[in-house]
């Protein structure tokens, strides 16, 4: 009995989900892993409404909504990460890109799930941002400037929406194998891994894992939260001990 009280408190079964970025491998991912612990998940992707656009997500995130009947959670996965130029030649357009992408296209669609969040009583947020967010990251200056930007901003939802039930928490990423990082040469994930306390790159069922663990009853104190999911990413790794 204590073992299924446990398993059941770890368990986001039960859920609406809506999650955006979808056919991404982390979103893909999330999908999976939630549709196989027992939640009704509804994925969309860029070719349902961009996120840029106010009005086609309001638009859009309501009708996913209806479609599950309610929404108890949001996971925020939709983003662009392949804008890559030094700072000093970043364009305008591609500034604006990544930032009303990444920061305000999640603003948007979070801000659109309010009022369903708070009829559930336990509403949850999951918004991605990434390790580099905290580390930086040359040649994707936009790219970092927004995902840092999303910290601030679930952290002030939660400390606004707490009262209304709702649980806002971020998940920071470091190295996973999405299909992109997969498609570097294998030289470069060599030294990536080599790189990293735990010694290899992670797997995007592992961030899963953590996003269910936020929506589930064991994480219903946990909100304005960052939870890395690296293997160690930033780490200092040298030693004064001899090895």
């Amino acid at each position: 009995m204590a073992s299924s009280a446990a398993s059941d408190a770890l368990s986001p079964g039960g859920r609406r989900v809506i999650v955006t970025g979808a056919e991404g491998g982390i979103g893909r991912a999330t999908v999976a892993t939630l549709e196989r612990a027992g939640c009704a998940v509804a994925g969309c992707d860029a070719g349902d409404f961009d996120v840029r656009d106010r009005a086609g997500v309001e638009t859009g995130v309501a009708a996913l909504a209806d479609r599950l009947g309610g929404c108890d959670a949001v996971v925020a996965c939709a983003g662009v990460v392949d804008t890559i130029h030094r700072a000093e030649r970043f364009s305008e357009d591609q500034w604006r890109k990544d930032v009303d992408t990444n920061l305000t296209g999640t603003f948007n669609v979070v801000r659109a799930l309010f009022e369903p969040l708070r009829a559930s009583g336990d509403g949850r947020v999951v918004v991605l941002s990434s390790a580099s967010a905290e580390s930086g990251l040359p040649g994707q200056v936009a790219y970092t400037a927004s995902k840092a930007g999303l910290i601030g901003m679930v952290r002030t939802l939660a400390a606004e929406w707490g009262r209304h039930g709702i649980r806002v928490n971020v998940v920071m990423p470091g190295l996973i194998a999405t299909p992109k990082v997969r498609a570097l040469p294998e030289p470069v994930r060599q030294g990536m891994s080599a790189a990293l306390p735990l010694g290899r790159i992670g797997a995007p069922e592992e961030v899963a894992g953590t996003i269910a663990f936020l929506l589930s009853p064991a994480a219903a104190y946990t909100t304005g939260t960052v939870l890395r999911v690296d293997g160690g990413y930033g780490l200092t790794t040298a030693s004064l001990a001899r090895p």
